[in-house]
């Protein structure tokens, strides 16, 4: 790739800046704009008037005028192994993981078959215009290795690792506290700052793993400490209650998490509806963050999120699908639910707040912001193409739109898949809406 160049050219939006304060204020338009991207990296951005005069003649040019920008999407927790369950019918949590992402899991004992499921979950990522995840894998180490494989054929950003359980799950799904530790050490050492890949330590959540399995997840953090942790955290009441049972030394939820050395700024809690005073603290004490999965946590009614209360604590926020709990891989749609979470709590998300959430935020999220989540020179040339065209009743809403932060708010409770005209992953083409591309796009 050394070398090789990008124009694009078309309405770009971005947030600028950082944290959660005045996103409207530092929401980025340039009507007419082109952003160069040079191995992979953003070159330079702004007026399309200012450069398009000296754009060096071995660069492409891609003109989408009449469409909109943004830096790619970041998805802050999602299950790969449940993409084939996405949509089943009806439980609560411990149900759900019991009659149905168990039994899609014990799949993955097939090499052959992760590695199927693993190209087309990426697939479906990027048909969504996500070009950055946190993802769970499964307990085998082959599914962690299939996921790797298919987002490094793309030099995707992923983040991702073997899932640690070694009690309360069916027997083929169990490993034991020293496998998990061997199995995760081997996986982080070939995997973790591979390209664009990165490694998080994954207990599926407390009540899988026993204290010897947490404190060797511990142990594997203290020896690396830059690599990621990933988990679940008070998500249903039930499993709320279970935790207090299996741990009845500990505090809180949050605490067993802590005891083991698991919480930090690279430590990211999917869920969080259900916390305590002393967790909120513990979160925004220790710099951890949480994944937001509105969609999952209306679909198995496990409550809903306050967004205003992670703002008055200061912890920060991702935007995350939570695939296969969560009913859709496209992050517009997950933003709209997420909207009427908020509502029914009479809170609020602005057009401007959805993208910093589903962009620079989720780069924050994930301590990331250095490298995604802007047109920033120097960040890693990652993003979507937005067509508000896209349907007819999204174009006629769109065509009343009077600012792009309304134009924002139409595509984030109108759009889908079908709104993602094109996605650029590591300055490259790597989907187009209406064709099949093969991983090098």
């Amino acid at each position: 790739m050394s070398g090789t160049g990008l124009a694009i050219r078309g309405r770009f939006a971005d947030i600028t800046g950082s944290g959660v304060e005045n996103t409207a204020e530092r929401l980025r338009e340039q009507d007419d704009g082109l952003l160069l991207i040079r191995d992979g990296l953003i070159e330079w951005f702004g007026p399309w008037q200012e450069r398009c005069g000296t754009i060096p003649a071995s660069y492409g040019l891609h003109d989408h005028r009449g469409k909109l920008i943004v830096p790619g999407f970041i998805d802050s927790h999602v299950h790969f192994p449940q993409t084939a369950i996405i949509g089943s019918h009806g439980e609560q949590l411990l149900e759900w993981l019991e009659n149905y992402a168990f039994p899609a899991e014990k799949r993955f004992a097939d090499r052959k078959y992760a590695g199927r499921m693993a190209n087309f979950f990426i697939r479906e990522l990027l048909r969504n215009g996500t070009t950055s995840a946190m993802v769970f894998s499964t307990v085998h180490a082959g599914s962690v290795e299939a996921v790797f494989e298919a987002a490094l054929a793309r030099n995707m950003r992923l983040i991702s690792g073997k899932t640690l359980m070694d009690r309360n799950a069916p027997e083929q799904l169990c490993d034991t506290p020293q496998s998990g530790y061997d199995q995760s050490r081997e996986l982080l050492k070939k995997y973790h700052n591979n390209k664009r890949l990165l490694y998080a330590i994954t207990p599926r959540f407390a009540p899988t793993s026993s204290p010897e399995q947490l404190a060797e997840a511990g142990r594997l953090k203290r020896e690396f400490p830059d690599v990621y942790v990933q988990t679940h955290l008070s998500e249903n009441r039930a499993e709320i209650a279970w935790v207090r049972e299996l741990f009845p030394e500990r505090a809180t939820y949050l605490d067993v998490y802590d005891h083991y050395g698991l919480t930090g700024p690279r430590s990211i809690f999917a869920h969080c509806l259900h916390l305590e005073d002393e967790e909120w603290q513990g979160l925004a004490r220790t710099g951890s963050t949480i994944a937001f999965c509105p969609t999952s946590n209306l679909f198995l009614g496990s409550g809903l999120f306050s967004l205003d209360r992670a703002r008055q604590e200061q912890v920060r926020v991702g935007m995350a699908t939570d695939v296969g709990g969560g009913t859709s891989f496209s992050l517009l749609t997950t933003l709209g639910e997420g909207y009427k979470v908020l509502q029914l709590q009479q809170q609020n998300m602005a057009g401007a707040e959805a993208l910093y959430l589903a962009t620079l935020g989720g780069a924050e999220a994930l301590g990331l912001d250095h490298l995604l989540g802007s047109f920033t020179p120097g960040k890693e040339a990652d993003c979507i193409v937005l067509d508000p065209g896209a349907t007819p009743l999204l174009e006629l809403r769109s065509s009343q739109a009077e600012s792009i932060g309304e134009l924002l708010f139409a595509l984030m409770t109108l759009g889908d898949d079908r709104a993602v005209s094109h996605t650029y992953v590591d300055g490259r083409l790597v989907h187009k809406r209406g064709e099949v591309m093969g991983c090098k796009g």
